[in-house]
């Protein structure tokens, strides 16, 4: 069998050697033609996988190393047969260390005690309901907003999006993009919703960039409807809108997700998904060469020190987003390299931190973060 991997995939080199005739290629350079006596493929969201490209091929299966599938035609694969998967929070936990970066940065520069806040979560899935344990443990009030999940469960644990809007501080988005149906969210923060908040929220969006209408949340901003906006994903991305550049809190190139942890997960998750179709006997296969963090002792000493600034210490080790942010207001025309050669990020399990005076609850808390702690 033959399989094409974009060859931005990390770690997935060698996991096919022995089962299957693999062609690594960008994925801007994967064609119908060279997919034509493909089997399958192995993407993440450059590569378009459409009729253009699959039409007359002999791919059977197709797997995404990310969360979203949106550069997936999956109605046309659906119609010709071909199987298909994305693999669901894979870097959940690396979009949770990119909120409480956000977080604790935002509390150090606007002076805020995060335990007086009230977030409103909308989108409550793999992400989202960590999202929603880190700000628990953060001490806020989280509100969670689900539509889909409310249909199912009951309306118990959840609010409507209006309850947001009126009692929200913080708006964190954590939807998919759905550009029809039921739960549409293609710009779903667009002028009516902006018009209709009552406190002046924070907005973050970590999701998908058409979630948020450019010309809208441009406005919003300027008529201090909101009281600022933080921006991992862009309409028009990899052509980011630079006055709103210029106008938000915080702006990262698309990579709340790109913790080496995240990636290594989406790829085991692709060749298993591979490997269970075909029955290639690598369902137990994991990727090797995880770069380790370049510091990964954390000491503390908290003394004189609030819960909160012992977690905000702990995280921005981990990662600063200030970093990623000064980078691409630097240079944004460089969008797509700054992901291309992202830096390597580990996730809090990777790091290991040694207390002095700190309260044994904050040292379970940091614990349930995901840290090793003692």
């Amino acid at each position: 069998m033959k399989i094409i991997i974009d060859d931005k995939i990390p770690y997935i080199r060698g996991a096919f050697e022995n089962v299957a005739e693999v062609i690594y290629l960008p994925g801007s350079k994967t064609t119908a033609e060279i997919v034509r006596d493909a089997d399958a493929i192995i993407t993440r969201t450059r590569t378009i996988c459409n009729e253009k490209l699959l039409a007359g091929s002999s791919v059977k299966f197709i797997a995404t190393a990310t969360i979203g599938y949106d550069h997936i035609d999956t109605d046309y694969c659906d119609a010709a047969g071909i199987k298909w998967t994305n693999a669901p929070g894979c870097n959940s936990k690396s979009v949770e260390q990119y909120i409480a970066s956000t977080l604790m940065v935002l509390a150090e520069t606007k002076k805020l005690q995060l335990k007086d806040l009230c977030i409103g979560i909308v989108g409550v899935g793999n992400v989202g309901s960590k999202v929603e344990k880190i700000c628990e443990i953060f001490g806020m009030k989280v509100l969670l907003n689900d539509p889909p999940r409310e249909r199912t469960e009951g309306s118990k644990k959840f609010v409507s999006l209006e309850t947001i809007k009126n009692e929200a501080d913080i708006i964190s988005l954590h939807v998919p993009l759905n550009l029809k149906g039921q739960d549409v969210t293609f710009h779903l923060g667009d002028e009516n919703f902006f018009s209709s908040l009552k406190k002046k929220p924070v907005l973050i969006n970590s999701c998908r960039g058409e979630v948020i209408e450019t010309s809208a949340v441009k406005k919003a901003l300027k008529a201090k409807q909101i009281s600022s906006f933080v921006c991992d994903c862009w309409e028009n991305e990899p052509d980011l809108d630079i006055e709103l550049l210029k106008m938000t809190e915080i702006a990262t190139p698309h990579i709340a997700g790109y913790s080496k942890d995240g990636k290594a997960k989406g790829t085991s998750m692709s060749v298993h998904a591979i490997s269970n179709f075909f029955g290639l006997g690598l369902n137990n296969w994991q990727p090797s060469g995880v770069e380790l963090p370049s510091d990964p002792i954390i000491e503390i000493d908290g003394e004189g020190m609030s819960e909160q600034e012992i977690f905000s210490i702990a995280i921005l080790h981990t990662y600063d987003i200030r970093h990623d942010d000064k980078l691409l207001r630097l240079s944004p025309e460089h969008f797509e390299q700054q992901r291309g050669d992202y830096p390597t990020r580990r996730e809090f399990p990777a790091f290991t931190i040694r207390t002095q005076r700190v309260e044994e609850k904050t040292l379970e808390k940091l614990k349930l973060l995901g840290f090793n702690a003692s």
